[in-house]
Formats: structure tokens, C-alpha cells, sequence
């Protein structure tokens, strides 16, 4: 199960960006868990300064912008 992370305080970007990764993860069929990181805290200890941002499995794949679900699917792959 991968698990995808959206690090955000939940600004409309934010909420974009859960939107797009969780259709690129049902599109590929994979199983996984989507968690939304708002703590500043906890954004911050991934080393992340912008948001919104994407982690797959704990790596930061994504920071400071909006990814389409093509994009997201090819972070999801590798």
C-alpha cells in the first residue's frame, strides 16, 4: 500500500492537489492511504517550505505547486 501524503494547511491548492492524487491512484489501481499533513510542524520536519506539496511513502515528490493526475501517476510509479 503506498501511502500519499498532501502537506498543506488546506488552502484551495491544497484540496486541488488531494483531488488529482487520489484520481491518479484509483486510475492506476493501486491501493493506498491519502493523509493530509496541515501541521506546520509536520510540513516543515519533511523540509518543506511551500505548499501545497506531495509525499509518496514518507519522499517528497512535490512542493510549491499543483501537479495534474499525469504528473502524480508518474511519481506514483516510480
Amino acid at each position: 500500500m503506498k501511502k500519499i501524503q498532501i502537506l498543506g494547511t488546506g488552502c484551495p491548492k491544497c484540496t486541488k492537489l488531494a483531488e488529482n492524487a487520489e484520481k491518479a491512484a484509483r486510475e492506476l489501481g493501486i491501493d493506498f492511504e491519502l493523509v493530509k499533513v496541515s501541521e506546520i510542524d509536520e510540513i516543515t520536519a519533511f523540509g518543506v517550505m511551500s505548499t501545497p506539496a506531495l509525499a509518496v511513502d514518507g519522499e517528497v515528490k512535490l512542493a510549491g505547486r499543483v501537479a495534474s493526475p499525469g504528473d502524480i501517476k508518474k511519481m506514483l510509479e516510480s
